[in-house]
C-alpha cells in the first residue's frame, strides 16, 4: 500500500527552500536582541516558508541567552501546523514576559501562535482568522481515512490553545473553526482573542505567500492592503477558460522549484561547524586519537555529541575504575582517623563529648575527649586555638576559656544548658496547653481580641448595592505580654569540680519552672474568676454570662445541664452553637469523671440494660492539681482548643524559654539568663462553664 500525503497546513506550507533566514529577505521570521534583555521577534509571511523550519527559530531564540521580555510582531497568513505548534509551545514555556502585536493579519496557525501573548495588542483594522486544519492526501481509501483522523487530532490540539486564552468552550471554538471566522481588532477584543485595541494602521507589509488567495471569506479591505498591486491592476479581469480537471490535479501535485544553491550552502556551513567542533574536542588529547578523529569527521552522520561519546569510550579502554564497590576506599578501616566537618575539629569533638556526658547524644567511639572532665575540656579548647596555659592556675585557665575571643568553650556550655532548659520545658507535666488558645504578639503593648460573638451575622448585599464595613465594637478583651525569668551561674568552681548538674539539672528545672509559671497564670484565671476586660464582669457570672451551674455534681444530669448552658450561648439573637470539648476537674474528681464520661451505660443500668450514656465521650477529662487547692468539687467545661476561652500569647509566637549568657562580674564564671515573654487573659466567657456544688 503506497500513500502520498502532503504536509498538514493551516493553510499548506510551501516546499521551496532558500536557506536560513539570517540577513535574508527570504525568511518568514526575524529575531534580534534589544536593550534590557529584550528580544524583538517578527513572524511575517508564511510559517515554514522557504524550507525554514521551527528548529532554526528555536536555535536563534536560544542563542540570545537570558531574555526577560519578548515583543512578538505577527503579520502572517499562517502556515505549517507542526512548526506552528512547536513555536507556540516554545514561546508558551519561555519564562519571559510576552507581548504580541498583530501588525496586520494573524491567520490560521499564526493566530494560534499569537495566543501566547499577555497582552495581545491589535490595531482596529487588523484581522485575525481561525479555521480547521487543511491538507491534501493521496493513496488508497484507508490512507485517506487515516489522514482525515490525523486532521481531527490536530484540531483537538489547536482548540485548547484558543479556549485557554478566550475562556470560550471547545464547542464554541470548534464552530468558529468550521466556518473560517474572520475578526477585526475590535471583534477580537470583544471575543477574548485580544486584550487591547489601538489606532488603525495606514499601511501593512505585503504578504508574498500565494496562500492568501485560498482564503474563501477574506475581507476585501485587508486583501487590498497585503497583496501587492499588479501592473494591470486597473484593468478589468478577463474570464478564463476552465482548465481540465486532470490538468488541475497535475498542477496541484507538481513540486515548487527548489533553490539548490541555497540548500547546498546551508549544508556546507553545517558541515564546517561540525568538523570544527570535532577538531576542538580532540585537540585536548593531542595526536593520540587522530585516527578516531578522522573516522568521526568522515562519518557525516556523526554529530559533535556522538564524537564526544566515542572519544570517552576510547579513552576508557583498558582502564580499571578506582571507585569500585568493594574497593579499599569504601571500607570502614580506610577512613579510620579521618574527619570531615566545618574546620572546627576540636570544637565539634568537645561539644559532642559534653553532649554525650549530659545524655543528649550517643558517645562517639572515636572521640578522644569522651572521658575528659570539664576542666580538661576547657584547657583543650584553648590549646587547640594556640593559647598557652602552662603558666595559668586552674581559675585563670577556665576564666580564659570562657572569655577568649577564639575559644568556643562558653558557647558549648551554653548549648548544653539550652538543651536542658528546652527538655525541662517540653517534659513539664502541665495541662494548660491542651485546651487553651495559643496566640502571638509582636510587642508589649496592650492588644485587643474579638471574642466568639464579635459578629452576629453577615448582612445581605443586594444586586448593585455596596458592601458595608463591619464594626467590631468597643467592648473587646485585652491581653498584654509580660517577661518572666531567672538567672543562674556556671561558675569556675563548677567547672573545676566537674559539676555537670549546673549544665543539666539546674537548667532543666528552670525550663519546667518557666512552663509552670504560665500554668499558674492560666488556672488563676479560672480559680480567681478574673473579670473580662470587655465588659468588666467576672468571667463566670450566673446572671450576666449565664455560664455557672450551681448544685452540680459529677454525674450525667449535671454534665448535660452544663453542656446545655454552653450550647445556648448567643450573640444578640444568634445561637453560637458552642460544644464542650474538655472537662477540667481537680485530681480528686479524676476517677469519677472518667467513669461517668467514658462508661457505655449510666448508673443503675444493671436494672435496665437499655439505658445508654448520653454524655459518653462528649469531652476529654483533664485533671489539674491546682484546682484542688481552690476546691475539690468545682469543675469546668471548656470549648475546643483554639476557641476563644483563655489565650496564652507569646512574643512573636516563640513558645519556648530564651537563654542568654554573659561573663559574670559579681561571680567567677558565666551568668545565664532564662526568660519567657508571655501573656495570659480570658477572651470570651461563652466557651466556658463553671460547675459548683
Amino acid at each position: 500500500m503506497k500513500t502520498t500525503v502532503a504536509a498538514i497546513k493551516m493553510p499548506p506550507v510551501m516546499t521551496a527552500g532558500n536557506g536560513r533566514g539570517e540577513g535574508s529577505s527570504n525568511s518568514w521570521y526575524s529575531i534580534r536582541a534589544a536593550a534590557n534583555n529584550t528580544a524583538e521577534v517578527r513572524i511575517y509571511d508564511e510559517i515554514g516558508g522557504w524550507g525554514i523550519s521551527a528548529r532554526w527559530f528555536a536555535e536563534e531564540l536560544a542563542a540570545l541567552g537570558q531574555i526577560n521580555r519578548i515583543n512578538l510582531h505577527i503579520h502572517s497568513p499562517g502556515g505549517a501546523v507542526l512548526d506552528g505548534i512547536a513555536i507556540y509551545n516554545l514561546l508558551k514555556n519561555h519564562p519571559a514576559q510576552k507581548t504580541v502585536y498583530i501588525d496586520g493579519m494573524a491567520c490560521s496557525m499564526a493566530s494560534a501562535i499569537a495566543m501566547v501573548g499577555n497582552p495581545i495588542i491589535m490595531p482596529e483594522n487588523a484581522m485575525m482568522m481561525i479555521h480547521k486544519p487543511r491538507g491534501v492526501a493521496g493513496g488508497e481509501a484507508e490512507d485517506i481515512r487515516e489522514y482525515a483522523d490525523l486532521l481531527d487530532k490536530i484540531e483537538s490540539v489547536i482548540i485548547p490553545i484558543y479556549t485557554e486564552k478566550t475562556g470560550k468552550t471547545p464547542e464554541d471554538i470548534a464552530a468558529m473553526l468550521a466556518k473560517e471566522t474572520w475578526m477585526s481588532g475590535a471583534e477580537c477584543v470583544s471575543e477574548g482573542f485580544a486584550d487591547k485595541l489601538i489606532q488603525p494602521v495606514k499601511a501593512m507589509a505585503c504578504i508574498h505567500s500565494k496562500r492568501v488567495e485560498e482564503f474563501e471569506h477574506m475581507p476585501q479591505s485587508i486583501k487590498g492592503m497585503i497583496i501587492a498591486p499588479q501592473g494591470n491592476a486597473g484593468a478589468q479581469p478577463q474570464p478564463q477558460a476552465k482548465a481540465p480537471e486532470s490538468q488541475i490535479q497535475s498542477q496541484a501535485q507538481s513540486p515548487v522549484t527548489v533553490d539548490e544553491n541555497a540548500i547546498r550552502a546551508r549544508l556546507q556551513e553545517e558541515q564546517r561547524n561540525r568538523i570544527t567542533g570535532i577538531q576542538n574536542v580532540f585537540s585536548l588529547s593531542g595526536d593520540r586519537y587522530a585516527s578516531l578523529m578522522a573516522k568521526c569527521i568522515a562519518d557525516v552522520d556523526c554529530s559533535l555529541e556522538m564524537a564526544k561519546d566515542r572519544l570517552l569510550a576510547e579513552m576508557a579502554k583498558g582502564i580499571t575504575p578506582t571507585n569500585q564497590l568493594n574497593g579499599p576506599q569504601n571500607r570502614a578501616e580506610f577512613h579510620a582517623g579521618m574527619y570531615t566537618g566545618n574546620g572546627n575539629i576540636t570544637g565539634d569533638a568537645v561539644r559532642a563529648a559534653v553532649m554525650a556526658r549530659a545524655g543528649y547524644e550517643e558517645a562517639q567511639k572515636d572521640n578522644p575527649y569522651n572521658c575528659m572532665t570539664l576542666r580538661e575540656l576547657a584547657r583543650i579548647s584553648l590549646v587547640a586555638r594556640g593559647t598557652g596555659v602552662s603558666s595559668m592556675n586552674p581559675m585563670q585557665m577556665i576564666g580564659m576559656a570562657f572569655t577568649h575571643s577564639t575559644s568556643d568553650f562558653g558557647n558549648i556550655l551554653l548549648d548544653v544548658a539550652n538543651k536542658s532548659i528546652l527538655q525541662g520545658w517540653q517534659e513539664a507535666p502541665e495541662t494548660f496547653d491542651a485546651w487553651t488558645k495559643k496566640g502571638q504578639l509582636s510587642d508589649f503593648r496592650i492588644a485587643h481580641r474579638v471574642g466568639m460573638g464579635g459578629f452576629s451575622s453577615l448582612r445581605q448585599v443586594r444586586e448593585g448595592a455596596e458592601y458595608k464595613y463591619v464594626t467590631t465594637g468597643d467592648k473587646q478583651a485585652t491581653i498584654a505580654l509580660a517577661t518572666y525569668g531567672e538567672l543562674f551561674s556556671i561558675t569556675r568552681q563548677a567547672i573545676i569540680n566537674d559539676d555537670m548538674n549546673m549544665l543539666t539539672d539546674v537548667p532543666m528545672k528552670l525550663g519546667r519552672a518557666a512552663k509552670a509559671t504560665i500554668a499558674d497564670l492560666v488556672y488563676d484565671v479560672l480559680i480567681s474568676n478574673q473579670k473580662l476586660s470587655s465588659d468588666n464582669v467576672a468571667l463566670f457570672d450566673k446572671t450576666k454570662h449565664a455560664n455557672v451551674l450551681e448544685k452540680a455534681v459529677m454525674d450525667v444530669a449535671s454534665l448535660d445541664k452544663a453542656r446545655q448552658l454552653m450550647r445556648m450561648q448567643k450573640e444578640v439573637d444568634r445561637h453560637l452553637n458552642i460544644r464542650p470539648a474538655f472537662v477540667l476537674v481537680p485530681t480528686a474528681m479524676e476517677s469519677v469523671s472518667n467513669q461517668v464520661i467514658k462508661s457505655v451505660s449510666v448508673k443503675g443500668a444493671d436494672i435496665n440494660a437499655g439505658i445508654i450514656n448520653p454524655v459518653k465521650d462528649f469531652a476529654t477529662v483533664i485533671a489539674e492539681p491546682r484546682l484542688d487547692d481552690a476546691s475539690q468539687s468545682t469543675f469546668y467545661l471548656t470549648a475546643a482548643k483554639g476557641s476563644d476561652t483563655v489565650e496564652v500569647a507569646y512574643l512573636n509566637g516563640v513558645d519556648e524559654p530564651y537563654i542568654d549568657q554573659q561573663e559574670g562580674f559579681t561571680v567567677d564564671g558565666v551568668t545565664t539568663k532564662v526568660r519567657i515573654d508571655a501573656g495570659v487573659a480570658p477572651v470570651d466567657y461563652r466557651g466556658m462553664v463553671k460547675c459548683t456544688v
